[in-house]
């Protein structure tokens, strides 16, 4: 633990304000600050209400950071909340058509979900004594009654599984980042998913190893499940930006996978592709939203031929779904290839069921590129908009395309040399196993 603070806050609760860093922590706050940064400047366009805008954009941003660095659970849980009003305020007012409805879907199913995770903290916290301990450290080193942990696991689960969205509570995704302004899906694709994978490997791995590797296995199957139904999802959706949102979802699956196949190199798949979708996701999400700035379509059966018009958006469109489809030499590529060794060599499993979940795997791996590439296809070529009359449309500004090579750059420098973020985790990540093996 590294940049500690450790201050009484409410004498009374024994409550603490414990923040610090460390090597699982120390990737999702940096590619918050990044991604929250690119997503500002994605916003300039937005002139109405700017000022209140940015205000929402960077608390959401604090409500992030505090939650990767927050060492104590109480703490933990008020800045999981503290990130839904901003969110919520950023959709209804700055959102599409249907914004409303998909922003009052988004905070049901968040705060429907917290009531679970706050259940799991005060269990956690007053387990076993008379004084509320909280801090992480104890709660690590607490044993629980296997019922007893397994019933906090299924609490911590459903909320996790709300916000990183697992099947069948994803479905406030799509909604929200068909109707969110651009710059607030880079946000939601780039960090606020990875908050609940965090969440799983913080909470679920640290405290309660027992109830962990029980459901291992299922979490793996519910990843598999997940990778096929939301890449075959996604294909048949009209609007551009839920056709993404599906891809991200599919894209969560390697994560959950990573996280349950309780090998060091699994692990280390779900942490690099946590990075790794948060730079893909988010640049997917601005792309779609400058296209829509230009054409002003939204459902992909309209539009067409862009390719001649725009070259610069699409040569980064192209590049950057190339990369969403894990092509070697791009970071999705590294941290799936990963998640695939980690299956495989995890000695917690059977031969079968290794290959079972290798194969169906390989088969969500072949469905990436369908969507994908038809998203591109529908998009840039064809004639529709070669024929029309004054089809004249600015490409992209150096403004657009700065953001766009700033975050290309990681992904293909995390694509060529991952020890940029193995090198952060691994430690951590071996501490973390070996709970499972020697508890």
């Amino acid at each position: 633990m590294q940049l500690t603070e450790d201050y009484k806050w409410i004498d009374f609760f024994d409550f603490y304000w414990r923040l610090g860093i460390d090597g699982l922590s120390i990737g999702p706050i940096l590619l918050t600050g990044f991604i929250t940064t690119l997503a500002t400047l994605a916003a300039w366009p937005v002139t109405r209400d700017s000022r209140l805008f940015h205000f929402l954009m960077l608390a959401m941003y604090s409500g992030q950071i505090g939650l990767f660095s927050s060492r104590d659970l109480l703490l933990f849980f008020i800045m999981w909340e503290l990130e839904l009003i901003p969110v919520y305020l950023l959709i209804s007012v700055w959102g599409g058509k249907k914004r409303l409805y998909s922003a009052t879907k988004f905070i049901l199913y968040t705060a429907g979900s917290s009531v679970f995770l706050l259940l799991g903290v005060l269990g956690i916290g007053l387990y076993a004594s008379n004084e509320p301990t909280l801090n992480f450290e104890t709660s690590a080193n607490q044993s629980y009654p296997v019922a007893l942990e397994i019933i906090f696991y299924i609490g911590f689960l459903i909320a996790f599984a709300v916000k990183s969205p697992i099947i069948p509570f994803h479905t406030w995704l799509p909604d929200t980042h068909g109707e969110a302004h651009y710059s607030t899906c880079m946000l939601l694709a780039g960090i606020l998913l990875k908050m609940g994978a965090y969440g799983l490997v913080r909470i679920n791995m640290e405290f309660l190893p027992r109830a962990h590797s029980i459901f291992a296995p299922w979490l793996m199957i519910v990843g598999t499940i997940q990778i096929i139904y939301a890449a075959s999802a996604s294909p048949g959706q009209r609007n551009l930006k839920k056709r993404i949102a599906y891809s991200s979802v599919s894209h969560m699956g390697f994560i959950i996978i990573g996280i349950g196949s309780l090998s060091d190199m699994g692990l280390n798949g779900a942490f690099l592709q946590i990075i790794s979708h948060g730079f893909i996701g988010a640049a997917l999400f601005f792309l779609a939203g400058t296209s829509y700035d230009r054409i002003c379509l939204v459902y992909l059966d309209e539009m067409g031929g862009m390719a001649v018009l725009v070259p610069k958006i699409f040569t980064t469109f192209s590049i950057l779904s190339m990369a969403s489809l894990a092509l070697p030499g791009m970071s999705g590529f590294v941290a799936e290839l990963i998640v695939f060794f980690g299956i495989i060599t995890s000695q917690n499993f059977f031969l079968i069921q290794k290959i079972l979940i290798t194969f169906v795997m390989a088969i969500g791996t072949i469905l990436t590129p369908i969507y994908s590439l038809s998203m591109l296809r529908q998009m840039f070529y064809g004639y529709k908009f070669f024929n029309a009359p004054n089809s004249y449309f600015f490409d992209s500004g150096p403004r657009e395309l700065f953001i766009s090579i700033s975050i290309f750059l990681p992904v293909i420098g995390i694509g060529l040399y991952p020890d940029f973020v193995f090198s952060l985790s691994v430690d951590k990540v071996e501490t973390l196993i070996s709970n499972f093996f020697y508890k």
